[in-house]
């Protein structure tokens, strides 16, 4: 069964680089990734970027406009952008976040009839009142009524192999990453667990997370991908996103 793979950038956050990768100076500019995955049995979207609504307004961030600044317009919320490859956003079947932090699921509301999947402790953390009081959640960023799947471990969307979700908790307490195997190639969307390629490569974690030991952990599984072929696509590392164009093959 052939799976078409193609990326989406949600806008982009500016931040200091220090909060991601420890003893980073400066700012960095972070591409906000969207893939869109059609398999024969349906379509499926992987994290959905910031809320529409930030291209023109973004006290719903709250406290978080402290520390980030948003670049982007309308045309790179999630609907305008599957609208734009002849994709109806209704038409959507799942949509599978990698966690439920603002950057990851702000466009699931342009999905009304997909299935959320999600990992059942980060849905439960996400809905928890002293980490919404924290603004480290907002259900208003990602619950909008859709069918939830809460899954406890690794998952098989399509029943084939194709689209695996597996649990890579520590940046989140329920983190998830996605594997996409092409007819040629397996490639592994690492979201938060890994931002960057020097994240990988020097072990270096962000100043903050759920579980950092148990981020570290999950940088080794995602070595041990790497080393039996497959391809990593790092969370939002601004050198190699732009370099991936629109479609994976």
């Amino acid at each position: 069964m052939s799976v078409r793979i193609r990326l989406m950038t949600c806008g982009w956050l500016e931040t200091g680089l220090g909060m991601l990768f420890a003893g980073g100076e400066g700012r960095v500019r972070l591409p906000i990734p969207s893939v869109l995955i059609e398999h024969p049995k349906g379509i499926a979207v992987f994290d959905t970027g910031l809320h529409a609504e930030l291209a023109h307004d973004t006290s719903r961030l709250r406290s978080s406009q402290e520390l980030f600044d948003v670049h982007m317009v309308s045309d790179d919320a999630l609907g305008a952008q599957l609208q734009r490859l002849d994709v109806d956003p209704a038409s959507v079947n799942f949509v599978i976040n990698s966690h439920l932090h603002f950057d990851h699921c702000g466009g699931n509301e342009a999905l009304p009839n997909a299935t959320l999947v999600v990992q059942q402790p980060e849905w439960q953390a996400g809905h928890m009142d002293k980490l919404i009081a924290r603004d480290v959640y907002s259900p208003a960023d990602f619950d909008f009524g859709q069918p939830v799947q809460l899954l406890q471990g690794e998952h098989d969307v399509f029943g084939d192999g194709s689209v695996r979700c597996i649990p890579t908790y520590g940046h989140t307490a329920g983190h998830q990453s996605l594997v996409v195997r092409t007819d040629t190639t397996e490639y592994v969307f690492c979201a938060d667990t890994c931002y960057f390629k020097a994240t990988l490569e020097q072990s270096v974690l962000p100043s903050f997370g759920y579980d950092l030991q148990a981020q570290a952990g999950v940088l080794d599984t995602l070595r041990g991908l790497q080393a039996a072929g497959a391809t990593l696509i790092f969370g939002h590392d601004p050198d190699q996103w732009p370099t991936l164009g629109t479609e994976l093959h």
